[in-house]
């Protein structure tokens, strides 16, 4: 993470804007309503180094804050053990906790110019390297961010789509070997098209900014599908049930709806 460099000696320095109340207002409008966006950015947790209040450990570079969010806990964890030998007074005072992506939706879109804090997601580092060599096999290069893998497949390179509770989803995949498993089963049942099927990668980032910029209805059709370190996590932690794999009724293309827009890059 190339911005959390220089650690601050305290904590307090986010004042209002906490991990743990972010239901501020905020004036910008929103091509999708907000709790439609919310609801897409739910069911995912992230893990950010924070204090018992939820005040986030920030860095400070060229007088500008920033704050790391982790897609894996894993790799919080491993920053919080480093953080531990290398400045201990401040790592008694946070622990890792879990956060959902659409509380830091909210601690995004709830700050002020004077008060900003730049929140730096940091992607797995094997799934970076899965972006990069799929992109790289189509001349493209991995443009930084945190990839998600979507699945596409048809002359016309429709999204793949589950249906689930009778309604059509568009997965978005934070884990290759995931998408990879729906695109397997895909073939197996249409081996005619098994050659125009491909994954697609597309910033997690660009996908809230275009959730934020778009009021396409296609959007609402945008189903985050969490690693399988994170469904393990939300199982042993939630009562609830969590997905252990793609859903199991056999994915088709989006020929019925249309594609979301593109995401920007």
């Amino acid at each position: 993470m190339k911005s959390l460099i220089r650690w601050t000696a305290t904590l307090g320095l986010v004042g209002t804007t906490m991990l743990t109340s972010l239901l501020g207002s905020y004036s910008k409008a929103l091509a999708l309503p907000e709790e439609q966006i919310v609801k897409t950015l739910q069911s995912v947790p992230v893990f950010a180094i924070a204090d018992d209040q939820g005040v986030p450990l920030i860095a400070v570079e060229k007088e500008q804050k920033f704050t790391g969010v982790f897609i894996s806990k894993q790799d919080a964890q491993n920053f919080f053990e480093r953080l531990k030998k290398e400045n201990p007074e401040v790592a008694s005072k946070v622990k890792v906790q879990a956060v959902s992506l659409a509380q830091v939706y909210k601690m995004q879109t709830s700050q002020t110019d004077q008060n900003r804090l730049i929140i730096d997601f940091v992607p797995k580092e094997s799934e970076v390297e899965s972006a990069k060599k799929l992109l790289s096999e189509r001349g493209q290069q991995y443009q930084g961010g945190v990839p998600l893998f979507v699945p596409k497949a048809g002359k016309e390179s429709n999204f793949l789509v589950v249906n689930r509770n009778n309604q059509d989803f568009i997965p978005f995949f934070f884990e290759k070997a995931a998408a990879l498993q729906m695109v397997e089963q895909y073939k197996k049942a249409n081996p005619a098209e098994a050659a125009t099927v491909k994954i697609d990668v597309i910033p997690l980032e660009s996908v809230i900014a275009t959730l934020q910029q778009s009021n396409d209805e296609a959007l609402t059709k945008i189903l985050l599908y969490p690693s399988q370190e994170t469904i393990d996590f939300i199982r042993a932690n939630s009562n609830q049930n969590a997905p252990n794999q793609p859903p199991a009724n056999q994915p088709r293309p989006n020929n019925n709806t249309n594609n979301p827009p593109a995401p920007n890059r």
